[in-house]
Order: structure tokens, then C-alpha cells, then sequence
């Protein structure tokens, strides 16, 4: 818990606020871009809340925040909490996206994502666990599959795995000694159907191993392959790759990030950064000068 013996002085005055053991994470400013922005390497409460949308924003933030780095809201957390998963603005309630909330520590605060389908739910990366989140989910009809994009999302798997007994689905690229485990682990770089409404998209690059998920051929869950740059308000301003933070090879980012033109989608999921819409002629053109822009950058 946020402790007020440790608020950050950058913090406006009223109820809400963050504290020094805050990660930079990111995920408070795309959860509640209104009230929050960064200072150095702190997020902060910039804006207090004016209404009850607002305050549900930041409530969510503080539910998400992975070290517990915001105070505030008293009796309201605990509604907030229950609120997750949260189903994501702009996505309609048939197609079943939703955010999960309760983000880790062990991840650096990355988004998890859970799709609702027919076929059987999908669980996108790993939130800490949590075993009230875990019997929201399980009304929501449980989890089929925990597809793990990459090795830097997979704290928890195994609490996850066995409380709703998922397929785990890792690149062999980025099995290590805590996944060896899992049950599906992926190999080559081809697209494969796991059904007709998923596509898994092989993109090595961030690490040897990423993964990327297409849903119902409008829907891309990204983990740290492919994000938004964002403006204040949540804005979104283009698509980028993390350049700073390019574990494996640039060269084959920028080779798969070509491929992943190929594909239809209008949304991106990311696991940091806020989601963001454009439309699939748009998004595919955003991605071409991506591309082009990251066959400038010789990295070692």
C-alpha cells in the first residue's frame, strides 16, 4: 500500500497520489491518462478526478499498479477491484476483450489480456495472482489457453496453468529452467492457426522467442514486439518498437515487424502502453513506416 509518509511532492494536493516506490511502469498513464503523467522516473497524480468516470480511471490504475505505488480512494478500492476484468472501451461485448488488471511486479507492470470466446477463453501474459480475480475469470468461463508472448511475461504461469488446468503456449526460443514445463512450446517462425478465429504469429526479435496473437483478424496482442507512442489523454500518436529495449536482434525485429504488415488488425494490445484503434488501411500504412523508420536504426 501507498504510504503518505512517502508521497512524491510532484503530486497535486487532494486524496490521490503516488508514492516513491513507484516503478515507472507506465500503466497508471494509459489506465487513467487524464489524471496522470510522469516526472522523471515517477509516475504522479497530475489531475485530481472531477467525476465519477475519472475516479473509476484512477481507481483502476491503483487496482493495476504493480508495487502499490498509488494511494487514495479509501472504501472504493475494493469495488474497483472487483471490477476487473474490465472490459476494454471500444471493443464490443460479443467480441470479449478484456483487460485483467492486477499487474506484476515480476513483469514490470505489463498488461495481461483475456479473450472471451466460445472456443475456450484465451489469458494473454500473466497477472499476479490473485484468487478473487482468478473466480471473476472463472464466471467469465475460466481459461483454455494461457498464450505467453515472450520470456519477460510469464511470472505466475504456474498458479495460472493449475487453477484453471490452460494450455501454455511459449516459443521453444524463450523456454527457460521456470517454463521448461509448459505444454505447448512453439517452433519456426510460420503463422499457425489455433483455431479459426486465432492466428499465432512468430516474432523474433525483442526476444528470440516473441509471440505475437491475432483474434478474429482485427484484434493484435503485441507483449513488447510492437506499442503506441502516446500523447497526454491517451491519444495515440503512432506505432513504435521499443529500440531501447531490444533483447535479441533489431534486424530480426525489424524482419518480422515487415511480416506482421501482412496481417489484418485495427487494434493493438500491447503488454506496455496503452491500446490503441486505427483503421486496417491506416494501421497497415502506420506499420510500413515503422518498418521503414526501424531499417534506419543499426543497432549493435
Amino acid at each position: 500500500m501507498a504510504k503518505t509518509s512517502r508521497r512524491l511532492e510532484c503530486n497535486v494536493a487532494g486524496d490521490f497520489f503516488v508514492d516513491d516506490s513507484c516503478i515507472d511502469c507506465g500503466a497508471c498513464r494509459w489506465l487513467a491518462p487524464q489524471s496522470f503523467d510522469r516526472e522523471g522516473e515517477y509516475a504522479f497524480v497530475a489531475h485530481q478526478p472531477d467525476d465519477a468516470v475519472q475516479t473509476d480511471a484512477v481507481l483502476a490504475a491503483l487496482v493495476a499498479c504493480p508495487v502499490g505505488a498509488i494511494g487514495g480512494g479509501g472504501r472504493q478500492v475494493a469495488e474497483a477491484a472487483r471490477r476487473f476484468p474490465l472490459l476494454w472501451p471500444g471493443v464490443p461485448a460479443g467480441h470479449g476483450v478484456y483487460a485483467v488488471g492486477f499487474h506484476s511486479r515480476d513483469t514490470f507492470g505489463a498488461a495481461s489480456w483475456l479473450i472471451v470466446r466460445p472456443g475456450g477463453n484465451v489469458l494473454v501474459d500473466c497477472p499476479r495472482y490473485d484468487g478473487h480475480l482468478a473466480d471473476r475469470i472463472d464466471r467469465l468461463g475460466g481459461v483454455h489457453t494461457l498464450f505467453l508472448t515472450h520470456r519477460d511475461d510469464v511470472a505466475g504461469h504456474e498458479r495460472w496453468a493449475d487453477r484453471f488446468g490452460a494450455e501454455r503456449i511459449l516459443h521453444a526460443g524463450d523456454v527457460a529452467d521456470g517454463t521448461a514445463m509448459v505444454e505447448r512450446p512453439i517452433h519456426g517462425t510460420d503463422p499457425i492457426d489455433l483455431a479459426d478465429d486465432l492466428r499465432l504469429l512468430p516474432v523474433p526479435g525483442h526476444t528470440e522467442g516473441h509471440l505475437c496473437l491475432l483474434y478474429r483478424d482485427r484484434y493484435l496482442f503485441t507483449g513488447d514486439h510492437l506499442a503506441f507512442a502516446n500523447v497526454p489523454h491517451g491519444q495515440p500518436t503512432g506505432l513504435i518498437a521499443f529500440d531501447r529495449f531490444c533483447w535479441y536482434d533489431w534486424r530480426e525485429q525489424t524482419a518480422s515487424m515487415a511480416r506482421l504488415a501482412e496481417q489484418p488488425f485495427e487494434w493493438v494490445f500491447p503488454g506496455h502502453g496503452a491500446p490503441g484503434y486505427l483503421s486496417g488501411e491506416a494501421m497497415r500504412a502506420d506499420l510500413v513506416r515503422l518498418v521503414a523508420w526501424m531499417a534506419t536504426r543499426n543497432l549493435a
